[in-house]
This record gives C-alpha cells, sequence and structure tokens, in this order.
C-alpha cells in the first residue's frame, strides 16, 4: 500500500488555510499520515494557536459523532414511500400491470406455441379438418390439370 500523500502547506495557491488544517488535523486524527507528515502536524498544533483551536474543535466534533448511533427507519417507512409516489405519481408507480407485464414474455410464449401444437394436432388428426389431405381424391403433385376434361 503506498503512503498517502501530505496535504499542501496552508496558504498554498487556490487553497483556504483553514481547509488545508482541516484536511491535514483529519488525517493526522485518522493516522492517514506518513511519519514525516505526521511529526509536521504534531509540530504545528504545538506551535501554532490557530492549528490548536482546529485540533480542539475536530477532537471535540469527533467525539461527540462517536458517541451517536444509527436510528432505525420506522417499520411503516417503505410504505408510506410507496403510498406517497403512488398518490404523486397519480397511479403511474406500483400499479396493477396486465398480464404480460407480471409473466415473463417467455413463459407468455411457451404456452401460446404448445396452444397452437395442440390445436393443429386435433386439427390434423380429427377426419373432418381442414389440414388433413384426403390422398386419394387429391390431384397428384405437379399436375397440370386442376378439372377434369
Amino acid at each position: 500500500m503506498s503512503e498517502p500523500i501530505p496535504p499542501p502547506a496552508p496558504g498554498a495557491a487556490g487553497e483556504d488555510p483553514d481547509d488545508a488544517i482541516a484536511v491535514a488535523l483529519s488525517d493526522y486524527l485518522d493516522g492517514a499520515l506518513p511519519a514525516a507528515a505526521r511529526a509536521e502536524v504534531e509540530r504545528k498544533i504545538a506551535g501554532d494557536p490557530a492549528w490548536q483551536r482546529a485540533h480542539a474543535e475536530l477532537t471535540e466534533t469527533r467525539e461527540v459523532l462517536s458517541g451517536l448511533r444509527k436510528a432505525a427507519a420506522p417499520s411503516s417507512f417503505a410504505d408510506g414511500v410507496a403510498t406517497a409516489i403512488h398518490r404523486r405519481s397519480a397511479g403511474r408507480f406500483f400499479a396493477r400491470r396486465a398480464l404480460g407485464d407480471r409473466v415473463p414474455f417467455g413463459v407468455v410464449l411457451a404456452l401460446a406455441l404448445a396452444g397452437i401444437a395442440v390445436i393443429a394436432y386435433v386439427l390434423w388428426s380429427s377426419p373432418t379438418g381442414s389440414l388433413k389431405v384426403d390422398r386419394e381424391t387429391a390431384a397428384p403433385h405437379g399436375s397440370a390439370a386442376i378439372a377434369p376434361p
């Protein structure tokens, strides 16, 4: 793992000195600074009142935040959100949908093909079905005579 690059010195071009102090102190308190940068920050905390004040504020803020615990959402939160979305969207979201929206297209297609196959089998096997060809009365394939002479 590579060592983090120490933050620029306060007053660097384009950076607010207070921001640079906050970044350096945050990295210092997180233990993310290399030894040389850590020693430099400790020296500045010991000798500079602005660094001492920022260090005290950041330490106090971290203590307060570490004492907080995460709050759980109420049990009805998800239902309330869904109801609000449904109401505000005029029913476009979470609405009842047609069969094709709820059933995957592949299932509908397979059922339709199976139904067509059953109907074709019934028609083909029926003596009166239109798909069955009577070979005795049918004209030979490729015959030029359509009607008897």
